[in-house]
C-alpha cells in the first residue's frame, strides 16, 4: 500500500484522477477514508502517517492562531478564498508542517486565543 505522503503527491499533480475536483473538503474525507481503511485491513500507520494524524491539526491551529473543534480541512478553509484555494494552501501547509520543531508538538495550551471559531466564522476569542 503506498504511503501517505507518496499518495498526497500523485492527488497534488492529477487531483482529478484520484479524488475528482482539487477540493479540500475531498482531500480531507479522502484522508479520512485512507486512515479507516489502513484500520479495517490490519495495516499499522507508518511512522509519518501516525504522526500527520496525531498532530496536524494542532499544527494548524497554531499555525493560524486559533482554536477549535472545526477540522484542519474547515480552518484551511477559514483563511483560505475557496475550496480550491485552500485545497492548494494545503500542500503548502503540508510542507512546513513535514519540516517543523517536532518539540513543540503537544503543546496545544500554547495555541493563540485571538480568535475562536463558532458556526464556521472567525470571531474574536477571549
Amino acid at each position: 500500500m503506498t504511503e501517505i505522503y507518496e499518495a498526497l503527491s500523485k492527488i497534488k499533480s492529477r487531483p482529478g484522477m484520484y479524488i475528482g475536483k482539487p477540493y479540500i473538503s475531498i482531500l480531507r474525507h479522502f484522508l479520512v477514508g485512507y486512515q479507516f481503511a489502513r484500520s479495517e485491513l490490519g495495516i499499522e500507520l507508518t511512522e509519518e502517517e501516525a504522526d500527520f494524524y496525531e498532530h496536524f491539526h494542532d499544527w494548524i491551529q497554531r499555525r493560524f492562531n486559533v482554536r477549535t473543534n472545526n477540522s484542519w480541512a474547515n480552518i484551511i478553509l477559514l483563511f483560505t478564498r475557496d475550496e480550491k484555494d485552500a485545497f492548494e494552501q494545503f500542500f503548502k501547509l503540508l510542507d512546513e508542517f513535514k519540516q517543523r520543531d517536532k518539540s513543540l508538538d503537544g503543546n496545544g495550551d500554547k495555541a493563540g486565543k485571538s480568535y475562536m471559531v463558532v458556526n464556521g466564522k472567525r470571531s474574536k476569542g477571549a
